[in-house]
């Protein structure tokens, strides 16, 4: 009985240390990355199947930038990192099991960012309105209103000054003197006048002295 006790709990020991190895292989977890609605950003989860605790997970990007950490002592199976929507980026993760796991990449599951939009979609503030020049509309004149017509004045013919003194001789370049054709007439008739005046008077001057005698 008591080789048969010695032998089961030999068995027990050996299958429980054989378990524990498995379980702490690298192969044993796996990540992925969704979107986080609400905050917009990513949520990174790391999938673990075994119990052996802490878990630390360390999430660099491909140029070994580092983005984020953490330290889990849980039993739990799964355990969530934050980290940012950037669509297209590749992040690495890595876990370390103390004795066991050290810094060695997870290579289960899909740790790259989609290209889809995550989170509420950010509006582009409204743009100001363009300028726009003032416009004038036409009046319509009212119904009845006398509508203005053009009109055109002809230039005033001009008039012929007949008592524009003319040049004597037709081709001489003498100064007129401004005398018309009627001139000469008018003279004359004030000769006649001042002659026949002038011999009143002298046969009244003669009439005189013979009237006294």
């Amino acid at each position: 009985m008591r080789s048969i006790g010695v032998a089961s709990a030999a068995a027990a020991l050996a299958l429980g240390v054989a378990g524990t190895s498995y379980a702490c292989d690298i192969k044993d977890f796996s990540a992925n990355i969704s979107c986080d609605q609400e905050s917009g950003k990513g949520t990174l989860l790391v999938h673990d199947t075994d119990g052996i605790r802490p878990v630390t997970i360390v999430v660099t990007t491909d140029s070994g930038a580092p983005v984020t950490s953490g330290s889990f002592t849980d039993r739990g199976s799964d355990f969530s990192l934050s980290v940012p929507w950037t669509p297209g980026t590749h992040y690495v993760v890595t876990a370390s099991v103390k004795g066991w796991v050290d810094n060695e990449v997870i290579t289960k599951g899909s740790t790259t960012v989609s290209d889809e939009t995550c989170g509420a979609t950010q509006t582009a503030p409204p743009s100001s309105p363009p300028a726009t020049s003032p416009t004038t509309t036409p009046t319509t004149p009212a119904a009845g209103a006398p509508t203005p017509s053009a009109t055109t004045s002809s230039p005033a013919v001009a008039v012929a000054d007949t008592n524009a003194p003319k040049p004597a001789g037709g081709t001489s370049n003498l100064a007129e003197t401004g005398g018309g054709s009627s001139t000469g007439l008018i003279a004359g008739v004030a000769a006649v006048l001042v002659v026949a005046g002038g011999g009143t008077v002298f046969a009244l001057r003669r009439r005189r002295p013979a009237a006294h005698s």
